[in-house]
């Protein structure tokens, strides 16, 4: 879900941007994915601000607004973010989904992405760390992709 929101979000950034300024602007937003941690993302994010947020304060403020949501990636271990960050299932997908000019109904559009992402899958890389996953599921706190082993002496840094 994630991936979702990611993308969409940098549409709508990108929308609100003039054409000529979308090669820095991807630039500066590939920044904030990719960045190693929370604290390095959040500088990022505050280089986007100073770098587009004057001229296209929409689109800066498409990004700063959400930040926590865009950066939830860091919650997860370390070994999960090329998985939440990838977009292969998206573009699997969409290109079939452009060639058949899309699915009839909301029914017929489900059922055809599910079969296509199930039969898509044996050809993606296994997860990475596949023994977190349980330790995810059962709601264990991650901070910068690390497992933390008591939550509640851990205190959060500060995202500002």
């Amino acid at each position: 879900m994630l991936i979702f929101y990611r993308l969409h979000k940098i549409a709508n950034v990108l929308g609100a941007m003039p054409k000529t300024a979308h090669p820095g602007a991807k630039k500066a937003l590939a920044e904030i994915w990719n960045a190693e941690d929370r604290r390095h993302a959040h500088d990022a994010v505050r280089a986007f601000e100073a770098a587009y947020g004057a001229k296209f304060g929409k689109a800066a403020a498409k990004i700063t607004d959400d930040v926590e949501v865009l950066l939830a990636f860091y919650d997860f271990p370390a070994e999960h973010w090329i998985h939440l960050r990838t977009t292969n299932p998206i573009v699997h997908v969409r290109h079939r989904t452009k060639i058949t000019r899309g699915p009839g109904s909301r029914a017929a559009g489900l059922a055809m992405a599910f079969k296509l992402i199930e039969s898509a899958q044996g050809r993606w890389r296994a997860v990475n760390g596949p023994h977190l996953v349980a330790l995810v599921r059962a709601g264990a706190t991650f901070v910068n992709g690390t497992l933390v082993e008591r939550p509640d002496d851990h205190h959060q840094p500060e995202a500002a």
